[in-house]
């Protein structure tokens, strides 16, 4: 019997209404929200389920999708359905990290709300930016990105023919350009507030380290395996370390899938909001299984997948 791994989505991903048929079905689902507002100071169903401009805000962005995930993961759990080993893309760590039984989900929310306050501070918004690069032939995306003046670099190894680079805002742009001429097949900029897993948000990083001081950390009870050295991390303080680096360092992710799969994981379940990480994963090796959880009917074919009665939902 091969692995399973759960694996959870970043930023980019929220939506208004995420997690709400869970909210409706699962009592676990609600007490995480629950817990969530209380952590945060403000109320969670009302970012993730009014229509309201706060949900793209950074420092709103990271804890409610923190929370809404963590609402879906309860549900996945409750149901008797867990993980030989977990990841996390950029946020998506910290719900990984709940997972693994290494931090409290009250800790993580307050985590990321200050996560996203230093990352929203620390560049002002219109300074820096980021773009997915497409590629089907290979180009020299790091060479290019070095040659160009300002500071610019690949932020994110997503999977085979798809990289992400951020930095300053005109360098970004430039860089772009010279992508394109080097045979890149587009440049996408991406709708996002800063420039996120660059060296300008050092600053952020440096602050983060000092609150990750502040709370409990332990080993993970499963592997965990870091965006930053795509291996797995055991050590509480290494955490710390590789949680502060991660916000400036570029997310390993098509090596974290590659590491997995190489240690026997053979079936990806996406957590979450969307289904970016199960198009990484195929693009990775169309040969693992893939499923993905975001409403109540993907947790009935998972479930059936491993051999399981329907979700009995709980009602009231």
């Amino acid at each position: 019997m091969g692995k399973t791994a759960f694996v959870f989505p970043g930023q980019g991903t929220q939506y208004t209404g995420m997690a709400k048929e869970f909210y409706d079905a699962f009592p676990e689902s609600r007490e995480v929200f629950k817990m969530a507002s209380e952590a945060a100071g403000f109320s969670m169903e009302k970012i993730c389920f009014e229509d309201c401009e706060e949900l793209n805000e950074t420092k709103y962005t990271q804890p409610a999708l923190l929370t809404a995930t963590c609402a879906i993961l309860k549900a996945v759990e409750a149901q008797g359905i867990t993980p030989d080993i977990t990841a996390g893309l950029s946020l998506g760590e910290y719900c990984a990290l709940t997972a693994a039984g290494s931090i409290d989900f009250e800790d993580a929310v307050r985590l990321v709300c200050q996560r996203g306050i230093y990352m929203e501070e620390e560049v002002p918004a219109g300074e820096g930016g980021m773009s997915a690069v497409i590629t089907r032939k290979p180009v020299p995306v790091e060479k290019i990105c070095e040659s160009v003046p300002g500071v610019v670099g690949v932020a994110n190894y997503n999977c085979p023919g798809q990289q992400v680079i951020s930095g300053e805002k005109e360098a970004v742009e430039k860089a772009g350009k010279e992508l394109l001429d080097a045979g890149a097949s587009r440049v996408v900029p991406l709708k996002v507030s800063g420039p996120f897993h660059s060296p300008m948000l050092k600053g952020a990083g440096e602050k983060l380290k000092a609150e990750l001081g502040k709370i409990g950390l332990s080993a993970p009870e499963i592997p965990f395996v870091s965006n930053v050295t795509a291996r797995e991390v055991e050590k509480p303080e290494e955490l710390r370390s590789l949680l502060a680096r991660q916000v400036y360092s570029p997310v390993k992710w098509q090596q974290s899938i590659e590491r997995m799969i190489e240690e026997g994981t053979d079936t990806f379940v996406e957590i979450g909001p969307g289904t970016t990480l199960s198009k990484f994963v195929k693009k990775i090796d169309r040969h693992v299984r893939v499923y993905h959880v975001e409403t109540v009917a993907d947790l009935d074919t998972l479930k059936k997948a491993a051999g399981m009665d329907p979700v009995e939902q709980a009602a009231g």
